[in-house]
């Protein structure tokens, strides 16, 4: 038991050396388009289609009142609009403006370069093997995370 719990812990401060890491980066990424890391994340979270506030917390791990928060400030500064949501009459639906879009736009070169360099670093099938390990363990915490509610 005391070896599982070892690695248990391993794996939570590695996780959270890693968050730790990416977010600087993500920072260092998003300043030059006059954004955060946290701005970034909620916006791209709503490229491909608008989501709710609460769908938008579970896809990123986040809490709906810190997405709200992010969400509305995305709003106030024309990066981001709300929509009616058929599906919800009080949940709206965030989806980005052409400014949001033009911002996200101005981070892709840089997101690119970086991409490219740790994918590089690591190898192509040793970045691939990282991303199946990080997805089969948010998996698995998902599961037992389940059993408790």
């Amino acid at each position: 038991m005391r070896d599982n719990a070892r690695l248990v812990s391993g794996l939570a401060l590695g996780a959270f050396r890693l968050n730790g890491q990416f977010l600087h980066i993500a920072e260092g990424l998003a300043r030059p388009a006059g954004m955060t890391a946290a701005w970034w994340q909620v916006l791209g979270a709503v490229l491909g289609e608008p989501l709710p506030v609460s769908g938008i917390a579970r896809a990123m791990g986040m809490t709906r009142q810190g997405v709200q928060r992010i969400a509305d400030l995305l709003v106030e500064r024309g990066l981001a609009e709300y929509r009616p949501n058929p599906a919800h009459r009080r949940a709206k639906l965030l989806q980005p403006t052409a400014a949001g879009r033009e911002a996200i736009a101005k981070i892709n070169p840089g997101h690119g370069e970086f991409s490219d360099a740790l994918v590089a670093e690591l190898g192509p099938e040793e970045a691939e093997r990282c991303l199946e390990a990080v997805r089969r363990l948010s998996a698995a915490l998902d599961r037992l995370g389940d059993q408790d509610r």
